[in-house]
């Protein structure tokens, strides 16, 4: 086999050597080249692999058509399917082609159209997961079985070519022993047959049992370019994961509406508040979920741990969003005549991020009966409706917690805010509607952005003027401090009641999977942070804005926030390169691209008029007014004589509504 190196920009190969990206109505081309659209076709099969493929264009924005072979009704793969005229020019309705393996039609006839215009056009094809044969520029397997724990390494040519995000090694998930999570085959490439014009470049190898091979890898032919894939994978599986982007630039050539960046967020609730403390001898939190018979130490920061937390993010490079209560701060000295943890954040305040989390984290929904356990909401005794928190209470726990950092001189966005237990908003099954009086108190009070439970609430929801933005919990719970506390409550709800837990994933196996009880001493490092560190890339890796939450508790005595974080971000960089950072960005930012992101999707899926082309060395992209259109251009494109959007993986994305000209290097 000979390796053939392609340089960083070969993405730009076939139908893209020089092109101006504009916005926009444009002048009638004067020439008349072929034209293709921006567009993905997915012929599905039903099988993971493509479908993975798919749930990865979704998720970056990327326009596409799906056709499904199990679909008697479906569209044949003709001529007149893929390309048609255009004010006399040819055009390809599609820019890619992703297929469940190399030849997945029952009619023969369908391949060859498909293979005749994939020459003409230039349009690159993905085999989602194949057999290594003659077929697709291979040998057959030197092995054929489970690929679980395997460590797969980026070729240097896969790193210069789409894969140039990557740093380190693709670890394939190895989630549970006595189970089969990955299949695959490890094969080599034929040899090069430059009369015949066939070829064969590795991007990705792998070795298991002694006996190393491609994994993945692009086969050149007949005038096409195939990436070959040969182990099978799910959406949510980290090998795929960490590639999936780069096989949407590989197919796209680095050309293609969409935008993807690795958010990740963590808000540390509670700031200036003790939090309850969970008791290990009755299995509850006193005074929160039990009158047990132990009552347990309240847990606040402090003063040395402000100072631990400013040196964390400097070491990291990463920023806390510090959701604080002045309220908390204002008791303290009440109590005890001074509060040295708030005289040690304010002496840091510029070091921080903060974020209004309301003066006394008061419950802001229904008026509640704590009398019961669980709470329920006070009905009017006449009408029987609920009876809710009023517009006055509302604004007043907002503006004057603005009031407090103000008179401290902490500097913070007043567009965002974080409600105690995200009230206010519908809780079920306790609340199902939200507090009417809500909206129009947060919008008096200048919010724009207020945080929910991603748990309860997936989605961004509409208040009036006030958005919503969902927070994932991280499974480091606010009522506990020192890793044996959190090993606790973590068996009590994860374990059968045999094994002495709650039961609650006996009682509810389609949300909760039992555990064997975790040992105190280990359990947190072993399983829980692992756990959640996978649970949390996911997040990063699925284009997710949405920030993760997390409480002050957490940050004090075992400080065992940190060993999570430290997990997370570990074990990103150690595979992602510098020029792929976590996207870190405050709540508004978060928000904002959630906004943008719901849009983008409604716009595509409702049929909007968006339409976006290639055509002599052009991509026109027309757009309904007031729509942020995402694109994302090789590296080296230009806007005028700046450089396009933003750097990120290796290319040049950004959002743009009304007319724009950007220039690829070269044009």
């Amino acid at each position: 086999m000979s390796v053939v190196r392609r340089p960083a920009l070969s993405v730009l190969a076939g139908v893209l050597t020089a092109a101006a990206l504009t916005l926009g109505p444009q002048p009638p081309a004067t020439a008349a080249g072929p034209r293709v659209d921006l567009r993905v076709l997915v012929v599905t099969d039903g099988g993971a692999s493509v479908s993975a493929v798919a749930d990865q264009l979704r998720a970056e924005g990327v326009p596409h058509t799906t056709v499904d072979l199990r679909d008697s009704g479906r569209p044949v793969i003709d001529e007149a399917f893929l390309s048609d005229t255009v004010d006399g020019a040819p055009r390809a309705r599609y820019q890619a082609v992703v297929l469940p393996n190399a030849a997945p039609f029952a009619d023969a006839a369908e391949m060859t159209v498909l293979a005749d215009y994939e020459k003409r056009f230039g349009i690159r094809q993905l085999d989602s997961y194949v057999y290594p044969s003659s077929t697709v520029g291979m040998n057959t397997p030197g092995y054929a079985g489970t690929l679980d724990g395997t460590t797969a390494e980026v070729t240097d040519a896969g790193r210069g070519d789409a894969f140039r995000y990557l740093r380190g090694p693709v670890r394939f998930d190895d989630n549970a022993a006595d189970v089969g999570e990955s299949y695959g085959f490890l094969a080599t490439p034929l040899p090069d047959d430059p009369v015949a014009g066939a070829s064969f470049q590795t991007f990705l190898t792998g070795t298991v049992q002694g006996r190393t091979g491609t994994l993945g890898g692009v086969y050149d032919h007949d005038g096409r370019s195939e990436l070959v894939l040969t182990f099978s994978a799910n959406s949510d599986q980290w090998q795929f994961r960490t590639i999936g982007h780069g096989i949407v630039t590989w197919l796209t050539k680095g050309v293609h509406l969409g935008y993807s960046r690795n958010y990740f967020g963590v808000h540390v609730d509670d700031v200036f508040l003790p939090d309850s403390r969970w008791s290990v001898e009755d299995d509850c939190t006193p005074q929160e979920d039990c009158q047990g018979p132990t009552l347990t130490e309240e847990i606040r920061m402090k003063p040395e741990d402000v100072a631990f937390a400013d040196q964390w993010q400097t070491r990291r490079g990463f920023a806390l969003d510090l959701a604080f209560n002045g309220g908390g701060s204002d008791d303290e000295i009440r109590e005890k005549g001074g509060d040295p943890l708030a005289d040690a954040f304010v002496a840091a305040r510029g070091r921080f991020r903060w974020v209004n989390h309301t003066f006394g984290h008061a419950f802001l929904g229904c008026r509640q009966d704590l009398r019961i356990r669980p709470w329920t909401c006070v009905k009017d005794p006449v009408t029987g409706e609920t009876l809710y928190v009023g517009a006055d209470d509302i604004r007043k726990e907002v503006t004057e917690n603005i009031d407090w950092a103000t008179a401290h001189g902490i500097a913070l966005d007043t567009d965002e805010l974080v409600t105690g237990e995200h009230s206010g908003l519908r809780i079920l099954p306790q609340q199902p509607d939200d507090n009417p009086n809500l909206a129009p108190a947060l919008a008096g009070a200048g919010v724009r952005w207020t945080a929910g439970d991603a748990s309860r609430e997936g989605g961004q929801r509409e208040l009036g003027s006030v958005r919503t933005v969902p927070r994932h919990p991280l499974s480091v719970f606010f009522n506990v401090a020192t890793e044996a506390e959190e090993v606790d409550e973590y068996n009590w709800i994860y374990t059968r009641r045999a094994d002495g837990g709650s039961g609650l994933c006996e009682d509810r196996p389609d949300t909760t999977t039992c555990i064997t009880p975790l040992d105190p001493a280990t359990g947190f490092t072993s399983h829980i942070v692992p756990t959640d560190t996978r649970i949390t890339l996911s997040h990063i890796l699925g284009n997710d804005p949405r920030p993760h939450y997390a409480h002050q508790s957490n940050l004090t005595e075992g400080r065992i926030l940190y060993t999570l974080l430290d997990r997370v971000l570990a074990d990103y960089r150690a595979v992602f390169a510098e020029n792929t950072p976590v996207t870190n960005v405050p709540m508004s930012a978060a928000g904002a691209e959630l906004r943008r992101q719901d849009a983008w999707r409604a716009a595509l899926k409702g049929g909007a008029d968006v339409t976006a082309h290639l055509q002599d060395g052009r991509v026109t992209v027309r757009a309904p007014a007031g729509l942020d259109v995402p694109v994302t251009m090789p590296e080296g494109t230009r806007e005028g004589g700046a450089p396009f959007g933003q750097s990120y993986a290796g290319e040049r994305s950004d959002h743009r509504a009304g007319d724009v000209t950007l220039t690829p290097p070269g044009a």
